[in-house]
């Protein structure tokens, strides 16, 4: 009883810390609002005055509807914001710290290894970064996190809960990210992997399955109902078009194609990692190089065990329960790549392979396992040098990439550029001037997504693109500004020369984020 509370009070504190990395500053951290981001949240303020939660969103090449519609309520409780835009990615991120711990626990049947698997969670930059984030992507490693550990926690206790529990969650999924919609291939291979290791287990587990099943399909209909019956266009997003299966995209080198991507998609967690600065701080790696070096330990030891088993299973009849650990734990993995190795663009991409963040943090707590273990047949002097290996290693982790985040990532000048500071640098410029004066934005169709989101009702705002400030009416005595998202001087030196009473000034900060304004 008091090593389960010293467990459940670690967890906790590492729950706290996670939430904490996840929340601090989440206003200036990232500097701006992507507008994909701000998509998400018009769609989400469009919904609240309609009353219409779709399912699905069409706009910016579609969108399943489930985390706009989540956003919608917080929205609705803490107006245009970017803590509530950016809420839910918090809860989610911190909750996929406890499924990591649930999940590592049930599968290796250690509360320590369980520990591990959250702490390596709640501290990595991959996982921090994108629970900052208003991506519903952030949704798929907490719903394979909770569905898989209540799956396998219902093989162990074969009560029908859990497996109903899991199906429920599982369900879920189709209504997050597209990357989730590879995920039953690993469903697939675990159910042929439990039948080769336990005996007639269709006959024993036939009702569990079926409740699974039925489960999982209550929570997916609407979401497979909309997709083959009533708007299966909705679904023809572009992945066909970067699809590595396109002659397009592979010029005729299939094979080679593949073999590229997939090398990219492995080892960007080593070597290079995504070199976009909303998903990775470029060049690193996504792991930092304690768990990197777990993570390949980790990975080698799973692919030994799993064809040693397996021959042990062809060769020699044996059954190994166990084997079932490590086949899920390969299938999750390669399963979960799908999205970013078959996709010809932008690789490697930390954002389409979300889905392997839970099973490459499981993977990596399995050296610590191997080192707990073994630890108490260590000698006196090498028991100090251990403890203090690892205490270091464990200060190094929970330090690295909070660093790497609130301080390199946080004043970089270009994490301002690629999340548009310069966005919300305007909607603050616009709410601190006359609520009279006449407001007019020029910018392109996805810049002035950030700007509408943080100000849905500010009065005498009107948004052109460059090419329509011929209908902006300068020579008039009426108090007005005429804002420029970019370096637009040619439209600028037009106004101008038109209106030579207008007043130019550039707004530029130490970060590089600009916007230029005319006024009278």
């Amino acid at each position: 009883m008091q090593n389960k509370k010293i467990v459940w009070g670690l967890l906790l504190a590492i729950l706290i810390a996670a939430f904490a990395l996840r929340i601090t500053n989440i206003k200036n951290i990232p500097s701006g609002i992507y507008p994909d981001e701000a998509q998400n949240g018009i769609d989400a303020q469009e919904a609240n005055a309609t009353g219409q939660y779709k399912l699905f969103y069409e706009g910016n090449q579609g969108r399943e509807g489930l985390f706009i519609n989540l956003q919608a309520l917080s929205i609705k409780a803490f107006g245009p914001t970017e803590f509530a835009l950016k809420l839910w990615s918090t809860i989610f991120g911190t909750l996929t710290v406890l499924g990591v711990f649930l999940l590592t626990n049930e599968l290796f049947a250690s509360y320590a290894a369980g520990l591990v698997g959250a702490y390596l969670t709640a501290f990595s930059y991959w996982a921090i970064n994108f629970s900052r984030i208003g991506f519903r992507a952030i949704m798929v490693p907490f719903l394979l996190s909770f569905a898989f550990y209540f799956l396998f926690k219902g093989l162990r206790t074969r009560k029908l809960h859990d497996f109903i529990i899991a199906g429920l969650i599982y369900g879920l999924g189709v209504h997050t990210y597209i990357a989730f919609r590879v995920s039953p291939l690993v469903l697939v291979v675990l159910i042929i992997s439990l039948m080769i290791t336990r005996k007639n287990f269709l006959a024993n587990y036939w009702k569990h399955v079926l409740v699974f099943t039925f489960a999982m399909f209550v929570t997916a209909a609407p979401m497979l109902f909309d997709f083959f019956i009533s708007h299966p266009e909705h679904y023809a997003s572009r992945t066909s078009a970067i699809s590595v299966l396109n002659p397009e995209s592979n010029q005729g080198r299939l094979a080679a194609t593949v073999a590229k991507t997939l090398g990219l998609a492995l080892q960007k967690y080593f070597v290079m990692g995504d070199l976009n600065m909303r998903h990775n701080y470029p060049p690193y790696p996504l792991l930092n190089p304690i768990v990197s070096v777990a993570f390949l330990i980790g990975l080698i030891y799973v692919i030994n065990k799993f064809f040693h088993l397996l021959w042990l299973r062809l060769k020699k009849g044996e059954r190994d329960e166990k084997f079932d650990v490590y086949v899920f734990l390969l299938a999750w993995f390669v399963a979960l790549l799908v999205p970013e190795f078959l996709a010809n663009e932008g690789n490697p991409h930390a954002l389409r392979s979300i889905g392997t963040l839970p099973v490459v943090i499981i993977i990596s707590t399995i050296p610590f396992l191997w080192i707990f273990k073994k630890y108490g047949q260590f000698g006196h002097a090498y028991k100090i040098f251990t403890t203090s290996v690892l205490v270091g290693a464990f200060v190094f982790i929970g330090l690295a990439d909070p660093i790497k985040y609130f301080v390199f990532f946080a004043s970089s000048p270009k994490q301002h550029n690629v999340f548009n500071a310069n966005l919300r640098n305007i909607s603050d410029f616009i709410q601190a001037r006359p609520e009279a004066e006449k407001k007019y934005i020029v910018t392109g169709s996805m810049e002035r997504l950030t700007v509408k989101y943080l100000n849905p009702t500010l009065p005498n705002t009107s948004y052109f693109y460059p090419t329509e400030i011929d209908k902006i009416n300068t020579n008039t005595d009426d108090k007005m500004v005429i804002i420029f998202t970019t370096w637009d001087w040619d439209s600028v030196n037009k106004l101008r020369t038109n209106t030579p009473s207008l007043v130019f000034e550039d707004h530029t900060n130490k970060f590089g984020d600009v916007f230029l304004t005319l006024s009278n």
